[in-house]
C-alpha cells in the first residue's frame, strides 16, 4: 500500500473506521463497506452526485476520468480540496459529503428493477 493511502486513511479516520483495497492500478477507499472515495497516481477523489457536485465544481476540482477503447470516461468523483489534508473539520466536511453521495447512489440502484 502507498504511503499516500495510509496517509489519507489516516486524514479521514475521523469520518469512522475507513478501509482502502486496490482495484484497477489505484485503491477504494471504504467507510462501512461503502466505496466512497478513490485514490489513483497520488490523487485523492471523492464521490459526487447531482446534489452535491455542484460544490466540487464552484471550486473547479478536477473530475476523475480514464481513458477506455480510445475514449475519455468521466465518473461521478472530484479531485478532493488541498485543505482537507491540512484542516481535520473541512476532511469531515468533504468527506461526509462524498459518503452521503455513495449512500444515495446504493439506494438509487436498490430502487433499480433488475
Amino acid at each position: 500500500m502507498s504511503d499516500f493511502v495510509e496517509f489519507v486513511k489516516e486524514t479521514l479516520e475521523p469520518c469512522g473506521e475507513i478501509r482502502s483495497r486496490r482495484m484497477f492500478g489505484g485503491h477504494g477507499i471504504y467507510r462501512d463497506d461503502l466505496m466512497f472515495a478513490i485514490v489513483a497516481d497520488d490523487v485523492l477523489y471523492l464521490k459526487a452526485d447531482d446534489k452535491s457536485e455542484i460544490a466540487f465544481r464552484e471550486r473547479g476540482l478536477a473530475r476523475f476520468q480514464y481513458a477506455k477503447n480510445g475514449k475519455v470516461i468521466n465518473i461521478s468523483y472530484y479531485a478532493a480540496p488541498e485543505e482537507i489534508f491540512d484542516d481535520p473539520e473541512e476532511a469531515v466536511v468533504w468527506a461526509s459529503r462524498a459518503y452521503e453521495a455513495a449512500v444515495r447512489a446504493r439506494k438509487a440502484g436498490a430502487r433499480r428493477p433488475r
